[in-house]
């Protein structure tokens, strides 16, 4: 399984000292359908490109994006590409996605795209999200690749959980935390902390004006055992974010 950091230019010298395969977090959609580069590193070459839909217009011609960005993955020597889609699926992003996937098959290149966009691009490898809260992480991954026909189309998106839950909480929704807040919680309260094997995460208890709180978070050894697992499984590749996990690059397996 080939992990990837995912990076700005501005984190890359520093990344890299952690991981050579990158995804260079540079691009963005602009008017009139193209393919717009912040400032990259002259030397700046293999891994992927990730390209962000935030505040992007109406993708008016997807033949042009696809074109403009299987120009740039050839330029770069870039190995594919990884569509970091935030807003729920629309009729011009699904167009996108399957036409871009038609043309990086057809160069050997490989599309990477969230779940959400299962149905738009069949030849495409899904990112399947790590941070769960409820259920069984194995058996998360095991049902996604069944889904989609094995694990081989699978890569994870290894996103790292901190979140802090009232109890009880029939939303399944938690407070997100910041990793200075979750430092100064666990500072506050020094909790006792446990591990949970279905979750495949660590887990703390605290009260608070009369409340419960459930604390689930994911350290360097929770991601790397998320890490093993989804190489056990056959998933193709793995992708973290660099802010994420800078504080832990050193304890994690990203080569």
């Amino acid at each position: 399984m080939q992990v990837y950091l995912a990076v700005t230019p501005g984190e890359f010298q520093e990344a890299s000292k952690y991981c050579r395969a990158l995804a260079h977090v540079a691009y963005r959609i602009g008017p009139g359908s193209t393919l717009l580069r912040q400032n990259l590193l002259l030397q700046t070459r293999g891994g992927l490109l990730s390209v962000s839909d935030r505040e992007a217009p109406l993708i008016e011609d997807a033949e042009a994006l696809s074109a403009a960005v299987l120009r740039e993955c050839s330029r770069r020597g870039y190995g594919g590409v990884v569509l970091d889609f935030e807003e729920s699926p629309r009729r011009d992003r699904v167009l996108f996605a399957q036409r871009l996937g038609q043309v990086l098959t057809a160069n050997r290149r490989t599309l990477y795209v969230p779940e959400s966009y299962s149905s738009a691009a069949q030849s495409a490898v899904l990112l399947i999200c790590t941070a769960i809260s409820g259920g069984n992480f194995a058996e998360r991954l095991q049902e996604a690749a069944q889904s989609r026909g094995g694990a081989g189309r699978l890569a994870l998106d290894v996103q790292r959980l901190r979140m802090d839950f009232r109890l009880p909480a029939r939303s399944g929704e938690g407070e997100p935390l910041g990793g200075e807040a979750l430092r100064h919680l666990m500072e506050r309260e020094s909790p006792a902390v446990f591990f949970s094997q279905d979750l495949c995460a660590r887990y703390f208890t605290y009260s608070q004006n009369g409340e419960t709180h459930f604390v689930l978070f994911d350290d360097g050894d929770t991601l790397n055992q998320k890490l093993k697992i989804g190489a056990s499984m056959g998933f193709s590749a793995a992708f973290l974010m660099w802010p994420e996990v800078l504080d832990i690059a050193g304890k994690l397996n990203l080569r």
